[in-house]
């Protein structure tokens, strides 16, 4: 089954791959690897704002987490032309806007990295940090960055 087809099994249709907002590139290929930019948490073209453990709760903190592993996808396939030239998700860099005695920045991550799994099985399975910031850009609730390795 490729990757696509996988996607219209999970329901998941992906959005245009978000433009950047400063001076750098969505994605970077080099040495069988993508590096790809930090995603922030959107859904339906609008921005996912506010602080876990304030505004924000844990179960809204994961799916603004997924919401930022639908845009990393559509980062990858943009980058890549096809999905299918993923080999393996390496490392992903999760940053959780969060208040200073929240600690579930790994459940709120947890949101991607269950995504990356469903969508690519073992080769979904990463590396990963997950931590909390006392501020996002744009006032997100989550970013995350990803390092994909692919097939040529």
């Amino acid at each position: 089954m490729s990757i696509e087809q996988r996607l219209a099994e999970l329901g998941i249709e992906l959005p245009a791959p978000a433009a950047p907002v400063a001076a750098y590139v969505p994605a970077v290929e080099a040495g069988g690897l993508l590096y790809i930019s930090g995603q922030v948490s959107q859904k339906d073209g609008q921005r996912i704002t506010g602080r876990l453990g304030g505004d924000v709760d844990l179960d809204a903190g994961r799916e603004a987490a997924r919401s930022c592993g639908i845009m990393l996808l559509a980062q990858m396939k943009a980058a890549l032309g096809s999905l299918d030239r993923v080999a393996r998700v390496v490392k992903l860099g999760a940053f959780v806007n969060s208040t200073a005695d929240f600690t579930d920045q790994p459940k709120v991550a947890d949101g991607c990295s269950t995504l990356m799994a469903e969508v690519f099985g073992d080769a979904g399975k990463h590396a990963r940090s997950a931590v909390g910031v006392p501020s996002l850009p744009l006032g997100v609730a989550v970013e995350i960055d990803a390092v994909v390795a692919v097939r040529p």
